[in-house]
């Protein structure tokens, strides 16, 4: 195929952010034959960092884990693939079947001298910049004369809640009832100890599962209920928590970007 030719690559969305691709899938398949996230790390040529932001990342844009990880590390660990995350393959697979031969269909029908089909799709794709997101599904929503208070429910008991203008409220036709993704930057989510008090507005309890240090910033990933993850960059003077500690995450609502379909 040469340069000028149309080509596809398959996408799953989950909400309002596509994140469900052909490498992903990949991930999957291979935790499921190989029962480890280290040795499907290594067979596709990724580092275990960069598997296991891949396996965190799918289990947040479901309402249900695809993946259940045990501990282990770089060294191993049991990983399963869920039923959930199976039928995600399968769909992914089949769907990624159909598209291969209406592509074909669609390059012989419609192609015309001159004309460059891909210039036609160039704005399917979409990427962001935030770490975080987080699929949920609005619980409930407070209008004033100008803003929204838009809540997320993200199961077990957590919501992200996001306050935005009612015109935007209105251009997304968000409903209660209706899925939405809250987008958040990890340099927005405020660590405090555990001393603080969870079950305030944005106060989410999780556990420190994972840090990074670099030289001016730390990243650091928390294990939340309902599966999710949150991840944050701590920097400045207060001291970084460790692996294992217990710490409510902070984010102001004004700093919770929402996103639908």
């Amino acid at each position: 195929m040469s340069d000028g030719d149309l080509s596809a690559s398959l996408t799953l969305k989950r909400g309002a952010v596509a994140r469900v691709g052909l490498e992903r899938v990949a991930l999957l398949e291979a935790v499921g034959e190989l029962g480890a996230i280290s040795a499907a790390a290594k067979r596709l040529g990724l580092s275990y960092k960069g598997a296991w932001d891949g396996v965190q990342a799918l289990n947040n844009l479901f309402d249900a884990p695809l993946i259940i990880a045990n501990a282990g590390g770089k060294a191993g660990g049991a990983a399963v693939v869920t039923p959930r995350g199976h039928a995600v393959i399968k769909a992914f697979r089949e769907v990624e079947r159909e598209i291969g031969a209406a592509l074909a269909r669609l390059e012989a029908g419609l192609a015309a001298p001159g004309q460059d089909l891909g210039d036609l799709f160039w704005s399917l794709g979409l990427r962001t910049s935030a770490r975080n997101a987080l699929r949920g599904t609005v619980a409930r929503i407070e209008d004033d004369e100008v803003t929204a208070r838009v809540a997320l429910a993200l199961g077990d008991g957590v919501e992200i809640v996001s306050v935005i203008t009612r015109r935007s409220r209105d251009e997304l036709g968000l409903e209660v009832g209706k899925p939405a993704m809250a987008l958040i930057k990890s340099s927005f989510v405020v660590l405090a100890g555990e001393g603080a008090v969870a079950g305030g507005v944005n106060h989410l309890a999780g556990v420190v599962v994972d840090r990074e240090d670099g030289a001016s910033a730390s990243e650091v990933r928390l294990a939340l209920a309902a599966g999710k993850t949150l991840v944050a960059t701590a920097s400045g003077p207060s001291p970084v928590p460790a692996v294992g500690d217990r710490v409510v995450a902070i984010i102001k609502p004004s700093n919770v970007i929402l996103a639908v379909e």
